[in-house]
């Protein structure tokens, strides 16, 4: 059951994500729109649009967000190996992600302090705007 979940969630996501899929809804809506004069605009018509676009999101916010907790998961398994393997690495960063949005702002704080002492100048603040934007993405795409 989970495979095959997986793989119509990759699959509706792959579709979802395409120019295509975004035209053809698109399209659907202009046609629904213009047949307004032949139904009277009615409240069934208007129905038929409420009905379906919400079902629509309802069901799409979790397949997306299947989607992305894998990827998110994927990801995170990836840069936990690189920080293992690479020697100069701390092993301490690896499972952060699990960390609270204050926890992970203090560790942050932490490799500031850290980089500004050993790089001078504006080099050094320079890697710290980036660290920050990379600590900030990791947490928006972790939902924190």
């Amino acid at each position: 059951m989970e495979k095959t979940f997986t793989r119509f969630a990759n699959a509706v996501s792959r579709a979802a994500g395409r120019p295509l899929t975004f035209v053809v809804c698109c399209a659907s809506i202009i046609i629904w729109g213009a047949t307004g004069p032949l139904f009277g605009f009615s409240d069934s018509w208007q129905l038929v649009v409420n009905t379906t676009t919400t079902i629509i999101t309802f069901l799409m916010v979790f397949l997306i967000q299947n989607t992305q907790n894998r990827d998110g998961a994927a990801i995170q398994a990836k840069l936990d190996e690189l920080l293992r393997a690479v020697s100069d690495a701390r092993n301490d960063f690896i499972g952060i992600e699990h960390l609270t949005e204050r926890e992970l702002a203090e560790i942050l704080a932490e490799v500031e302090r850290e980089t500004v002492g050993e790089l001078p100048g504006a080099g050094g603040m320079r890697k710290v705007e980036l660290l920050r934007a990379s600590f900030e993405r990791m947490a928006r795409t972790q939902g924190l």
